[in-house]
């Protein structure tokens, strides 16, 4: 068998980081492989001022930056790999890649979820300078200004609500002409005065040399196009955990988010989860990172426990 690591670590966002960095510090072989940029989605965010203690330089890319290399003075190995599949039903759990093969005596997946893009031109041009995903990470960057929320269900009212706490206005975009969101959220936003409310509407392109200045709308209907001049425009049409590898290898709820105990156990011995990937109430950086110190002293445990290390 090829060498087998202690702890494998799918994912180096803010929670695999954090779980390398508390593995590699129990003096446990910890190997964190990421397909994409280490960092995850935080390493996306131009300005993360509501992580604790990042006052100076307190950009996503700048504080992930150093959680890798926190971990990696501690003895933590990182590799870019693609997973394509993953056995976890023998003691030594195996992880296969597009590059290679790998062997670990437990196993913390930490893939994240991504926010899902509404679809419109220019979106991913205009991400992080005009376009959010959240209303909590950026809504005081908009203090004053003009936005747009798109977006019916519970989660598109509750960030507008958020939003009106800085914002001059914000007007809600919606495919359909009611809203999805639980009724009690539909009154306060109906009876806010700072809330507008375009129906039965798309938006169709994002527009701004270095950021956003306004989005062109098309409604669905009658498909009458217009402008509507904007500073920022929060996307909120659902979230996806990055989970399907794992579809049938660990228990998941129906969205796809997997189930864990408060130790980021799940239903399969020597397998952890943390972060975004996992049921949970609140998804920032602050969070994930707790799970992943969680779940890496959970995997500890269990090594000492399975094979008296």
């Amino acid at each position: 068998m090829s060498h087998v690591y202690d702890i494998v670590i799918i994912g180096g966002g803010p929670a695999g980081l954090s779980a390398g960095l508390y593995g590699s510090r129990s003096k446990l072989d910890v190997l964190v492989i990421e397909k994409e940029k280490f960092g995850g989605q935080a390493a996306t965010t131009a300005e993360l001022e509501n992580y604790p203690g990042s006052i100076e330089n307190c950009t996503g890319p700048a504080l992930t930056e150093r959680m890798k290399k926190q971990a990696e003075e501690f003895g933590t190995t990182f590799v870019k790999d693609e997973i394509v599949d993953v056995d976890f039903t023998g003691d030594i759990k195996i992880v296969k890649g597009r590059k290679e093969e790998y062997h670990a005596r437990t196993v913390i997946i930490a893939t994240g979820a991504e926010y899902r893009m509404a679809g419109f031109k220019n979106e991913r041009e205009l991400r992080g300078r005009g376009v959010s995903y959240c209303a909590t990470c950026d809504a005081d960057f908009f203090e004053g200004l003009d936005v747009a929320v798109i977006g019916g269900g519970d989660s598109a009212i509750t960030e507008a609500l958020h939003l009106t706490k800085y914002a001059e206005s914000v007007t809600i975009i919606h495919r359909r002409d009611t809203l999805r969101a639980a009724k009690s959220l539909q009154e306060k936003a109906f009876n806010h005065p700072k809330i507008k409310f375009i129906w039965d509407t798309v938006v169709e392109e994002a527009k701004g040399d270095e950021i956003l200045e306004s989005l062109v709308l098309r409604n669905v209907k009658t498909g009458e196009v217009s402008e509507l001049a904007v500073n920022g425009v929060f996307v909120f049409v659902g979230l996806d955990p990055k989970s399907e590898i794992f579809r049938g290898k660990v228990e998941m709820d129906e969205k796809g988010y997997i189930i864990t105990d408060r130790s980021m156990r799940t239903n399969v011995e020597g397998v952890f989860a943390a972060g975004d990937v996992t049921q949970k109430t609140l998804r920032q950086v602050i969070t994930a990172a707790a799970d992943g110190a969680v779940a890496a002293i959970a995997a500890e445990e269990y090594i000492n426990e399975k094979f008296g290390k």
